[in-house]
Order: C-alpha cells, then sequence, then structure tokens
C-alpha cells in the first residue's frame, strides 16, 4: 500500500476543535484520516510546531516553503513525491492514492468532542 505524508502548518491539535473557532476543513479531513487508517492506509502527519525537523529533512517540503512560504502548507506527499499543496486532500483522494474503496459514511460533526467554543482536556 502506498504512503501518504501530511505536513501541517502550526496548528494546536490535527482535529480541528481546539481553541475558538473550530475549522470545519481540518474536522473533515482529521476524519478521513482516521477513516483510511481504520481501512489500512499508511498516514503520516507532521505538525509544523511541534515538529519543524520533519520540514526542514524533507527536501520537496522545505523547498515549496522556501518559494512559497507556509500558504503552501498543507502539503501531501504520495511516495515521497507531492501530490498536493495549499489544500487538504479529499477522501476521494485519500482513498484513490492509498488504493482503498471511498465510503460515503459521514464526518464527525464539529464539536462532537467539545462544545460552545472550548477544548477538551
Amino acid at each position: 500500500m502506498k504512503k501518504l505524508q501530511v505536513f501541517d502548518p502550526a496548528l494546536c491539535c490535527s482535529s480541528g476543535v481546539c481553541g475558538v473557532e473550530v475549522d470545519q476543513k481540518l474536522v473533515a479531513f482529521a476524519a478521513d484520516v482516521d477513516w483510511a487508517k481504520k481501512n489500512g492506509a499508511q498516514i503520516e502527519r507532521f505538525n509544523l510546531a511541534q515538529q519543524p525537523m520533519e520540514f526542514a529533512g524533507n527536501d520537496i517540503v522545505k523547498g515549496l516553503l522556501q518559494r512559497s512560504g507556509e500558504g503552501a502548507l498543507p502539503v501531501t506527499l504520495l511516495d515521497g513525491e507531492l501530490a498536493l499543496a495549499g489544500r487538504y486532500p479529499s477522501r476521494d483522494e485519500l482513498a484513490r492514492w492509498t488504493g482503498l474503496e471511498a465510503s460515503a459514511a459521514p464526518v464527525a460533526a464539529a464539536g462532537s468532542c467539545c462544545g460552545g467554543g472550548r477544548c477538551c482536556a
């Protein structure tokens, strides 16, 4: 199976439900990654705030950041080659790239873990 690596911008968490404003795209992507992993996909995520050496040590990501700045993030690599930059992949893209059959299962609802704009502990 192919290996995906996702290089996230600086985030407090990968779920998208941290802080005051919930990022719906990040919530959906986190649910899609969870779905793909449960179905056998190999996906690694790296957070710029927590793992900067992963970004500096990858020539493709480093080059994109040097040319375009943090606006190039997120960056998705498929088996070490650039697959996508500037947005998160859809569930269909994750499925196609990893050889899974896409599912129409609903994504997690915003606030499923937290409510009122507060983050769970």
